[in-house]
């Protein structure tokens, strides 16, 4: 066999035996290599060290074991190498970027038939990272109009797919919600949240990794659903306020429109 067919090999094997004891002199003999020259072989040619490669194996089985929704997580942290629940949930953390709990949470899709809604809103253009500037140029404007106070709700306005939209043209709207027939001050706008059916995700965690949710969203439930998104914006409900929130109980409903 060449050398990409005998790590191939290795890699089907490791794939088959996830819950074996999977040592470098075994893998070594699986691939007919000498375990002194393997390690550094099959980190060559995959990018990736031996143990790293089964990891990743087998905290992404785990993932897919959370989505299912019926294991419990002490089970599946034990399934995949880890001796307490604390272990398991700092490597999925630092893989996925949140915890376990947290992962299994954001897998529910609700369709959901939301009421039309009036915001004002300030317009950003530019990459979605730097929507900031216009968070805060909604407050200073809205503050003076009166129009801001306890218990309101926010929203992001979402216009493009940063997988399709240079960063440069992304549009996005930091909303307000306001009672009907509100007049915007200078420099906002006012818009009305269409009524009607959404496929809801909830995001628990930092801003930055709504990209992965939306990902579960559009990539995995939306295929399998039998139904179409609809030509326009997609709406983030901010459910908590992240001057107050840490990072990691920071909750996002998805809003995706439906035909």
């Amino acid at each position: 066999m060449t050398y990409e067919e005998r790590i191939a090999r290795v890699r089907r094997y490791i794939e088959e035996n996830l819950d074996e004891e999977l040592s470098l002199d075994r893998l070594a003999g699986v691939a007919c290599f000498s375990p002194f020259h393997f390690h550094r072989i099959f980190r060559g040619m995959t990018g990736e060290p031996v143990k790293e490669y089964v990891r990743r194996l087998r905290l992404e089985r785990a993932a897919e074991r959370l989505r299912q929704g019926h294991h419990r997580i002490v089970d599946i942290a034990l399934e995949a190498g880890y001796e307490s629940h604390e272990g398991f949930t700092r490597a999925f953390h630092a893989h996925f970027g949140e915890a376990p709990v947290e992962f299994r949470q954001v897998q529910s899709v609700q369709l959901l038939r939301l009421p039309s809604r009036t915001v004002v809103a300030a317009r950003h253009v530019g990459p979605y990272n730097e929507v900031g500037e216009a968070w805060s140029r909604l407050f200073a404007l809205a503050g003076p109009a009166r129009l801001l106070g306890p218990g309101l709700d926010y929203f992001g306005i979402v216009h493009d797919d940063p997988e399709a939209t240079e960063p440069a043209a992304q549009r996005y709207d930091a909303a307000l919600k306001v009672k009907p027939g509100t007049s915007p001050p200078d420099g906002l706008d006012l818009h009305e949240l269409p009524a009607g059916e959404y496929a809801v995700l909830r995001h628990v965690g930092p801003y930055h990794l709504l990209g992965a949710a939306y990902a579960r969203l559009c990539g995995e439930w939306l295929p399998h659903s039998g139904r179409e998104a609809a030509f326009r914006a997609s709406i983030e409900y901010y459910r908590n306020d992240p001057r107050h929130t840490p990072a990691e109980q920071l909750i996002t409903d998805i809003c995706i429109p439906l035909e």
